[in-house]
């Protein structure tokens, strides 16, 4: 296979490395007393921005500051210190591994959300794609997935492709993400052939992307959110929770696509 492109070789950075790049960011940005730092699944962007912004308008003096990226580099933060008030995963892998490292209160674990796998193409795209197993076609070189190590999408996506026998196939044109966002780019652009998303994803850049395929996930997609350990602010991070899982929080969820969990 010819020698990937510099971006590609960019996005096989460790994990870890992204994740110890982001403390050092949240350290170094002014977080004040009154902020509340919710780390977010890199797939709720577009719905929990909107969502602060309705939650800062009725709760006047609270500040919610959001740090979005894939769920596992955030859970990793947190447990390296960086300030989290609340944690909100693509997927309850990460949430367990949170609550393994004992750095989310247990009781405030809520699932808030749904979501769907989807394959997606360039919007131009020529090849036809309509089928998980097109992907094996000569003429498909590079398909762009979450990194499964610490992406949730990528997890979601190894296992429908191994539950079809095509994960071993595919992973030899695989792409691997930094996180499902980046994946969405990967595909928007151009630079690959196929990509596997959020259906919330795709539905951020209908002019640049559509959806081949509606991939059938053998594990239910839900999304948690917990408040953290190491918060110094527990009932505001509370009210926030309570917040997304409300009438008005869940209108806004839905609004972006998300399915109720």
């Amino acid at each position: 296979m010819p020698a990937r492109p510099g971006f590609l070789r960019r996005a096989a950075r460790p994990a870890a490395a992204a994740a110890a790049f982001a403390v050092l960011t949240l350290a170094a940005s002014p977080v004040f007393a009154a902020d509340l730092v919710v780390s977010a699944a890199a797939s709720l962007t577009n719905a929990f921005k909107a969502l602060a912004g309705q939650f800062e308008k009725s709760h006047p003096g609270t500040k919610v500051v959001l740090n979005f990226g894939a769920s596992d580099v955030l859970m990793q933060q947190i447990v390296k210190g960086a300030p989290a008030d609340v944690f909100a995963s693509a997927d309850q892998e990460a949430m367990n591994k949170a609550e393994q490292e004992k750095v989310i209160a247990p009781a405030s674990r809520k699932n808030f959300a749904a979501n769907q796998i989807v394959m997606i193409v360039p919007a131009d795209s020529k090849l036809g794609l309509a089928t998980l197993k097109d992907l094996t076609r000569p003429e498909v070189k590079r398909v762009a997935y979450g990194n499964p190590s610490s992406v949730p999408v990528g997890r979601y996506t190894r296992d429908a492709l191994a539950a079809e026998q095509l994960w071993d196939a595919v992973a030899a044109k695989g792409v691997p993400a930094q996180n499902v966002r980046q994946s969405l780019d990967y595909v928007a652009r151009g630079e690959v052939d196929a990509g596997f998303v959020f259906a919330t994803d795709a539905a951020v850049m209908p002019d640049k992307v559509k959806v081949a395929v509606r991939v059938p996930s053998r594990t239910p997609v839900t999304y948690p959110i917990a408040v953290t350990a190491q918060t110094g602010q527990a009932a505001a991070a509370r009210v926030f929770v309570d917040y997304v899982l409300s009438a008005e929080g869940q209108a806004v969820l839905s609004r972006y696509g998300f399915l109720k969990p």
